[in-house]
């Protein structure tokens, strides 16, 4: 049974923007799904674990439930840490990745470039966005009087207080200033409680709809907006079902191991992942709707991440080719 029908069949489809924990609930290895391609390394000297996804075909965008596309993953645990050190390594390996994004995409070394920051200022873990946007050097303005690339940027906030469709103003922007790539900053959903914060994810394929934790309704991508998208996220929140399914795994085991409660501890493993999952959310959302979760130090992280985003950028557009 291919993955589209196994979750049509039971409802089983734990929400996750990332497609380093969708090639996770795959079941495989990326490289053994057909259409994918994937590879993993570490650079040991600043433990930036990278993980590279290529979706190759539309059998891969099927396996995956992923658009055709590069999906470039940062992990690094010390992220969540005040280290402005660590955070300045993190901006310069980011740096790196998005040249060599920007060159593949526009085919230019720096295109002129339109910064969005998606999401909503006032809520924390939905505002990593426009925070990137207060932290961004705009240019486009000094076009004529410096030799500067050109970056202008703009938050365009929610439909709730807009009352637009994020890509309808977008559409009106870029008719008007004619920027050669879109870079949309975003804050997403997780699958893992340890990957908030820690996580940076770029792709070439852009936005699509129900991803980022604003789930915005219309696609950001080259069809929709005539122009080459790279998108940055990262994960802010984490459904409480897939926490509770997470714990639910651990206790079984705990159960079996225990000659008095090994029979519910085998019940309970003989369903499948679907299974529990989808008597988890039977249980929860009635009760609690479909709730999500973000760490008590949100308000820090994505302030910190929000320079560290921002210095990428700086630094991937502004300084000499890094090493």
């Amino acid at each position: 049974m291919d993955r589209e029908r196994k979750r049509r069949s039971t409802g089983f489809e734990i929400r996750t923007d990332l497609a380093l924990e969708e090639r996770e609930c795959a079941g495989k290895e990326a490289g053994e799904l057909l259409g994918v391609r994937c590879r993993e390394w570490e650079l040991e000297e600043s433990q930036i674990r990278l993980t590279e996804v290529k979706v190759l075909d539309e059998a891969g965008a099927q396996a995956m439930g992923k658009p055709v596309g590069t999906y470039l993953t940062l992990e690094a645990d010390r992220l969540s840490k005040e280290d402005d050190e660590y955070h300045s390594q993190i901006s310069d390996e980011l740096a790196r990745r998005l040249r060599t994004l920007m060159e593949e995409m526009t085919g230019k070394k720096c295109p002129s470039i339109l910064v969005i920051g998606l999401g909503n200022q006032w809520v924390t873990p939905d505002s990593l966005g426009p925070r990137v946007l207060g932290n961004l050097q705009v240019t486009r303005h000094l076009e004529g009087k410096y030799d500067l690339p050109s970056i202008s940027g703009i938050a365009p906030g929610v439909m709730a207080q807009t009352g637009m469709e994020t890509a309808e103003i977008l559409k009106g922007i870029i008719s008007e200033t004619r920027p050669e790539l879109v870079i949309a900053i975003d804050a997403l959903a997780a699958r893992s409680v340890r990957r908030l914060g820690t996580t940076i994810q770029l792709t070439d394929t852009g936005i699509q709809p129900g991803s980022g934790v604003g789930n915005h309704r219309h696609s950001l991508t080259m069809e929709s907006l005539g122009i080459p998208v790279l998108a940055i996220g990262v994960p802010t929140v984490v459904g409480a079902a897939a926490i509770v399914h997470d714990t639910c795994q651990a206790l079984v085991r705990v159960l079996a191991e225990n000659q008095e409660t090994a029979g519910v501890g085998r019940f309970l493993g003989e369903m499948d992942p679907g299974e529990q999952y989808q008597l988890i959310r039977e249980l929860l959302e009635p009760e609690f709707g479909p709730l999500y979760v973000t760490p008590p130090d949100i308000d820090q992280s994505v302030k910190q991440l929000s320079f560290t985003i921002s210095e990428g950028i700086h630094r991937a557009v502004f300084e000499d080719p890094l090493p």
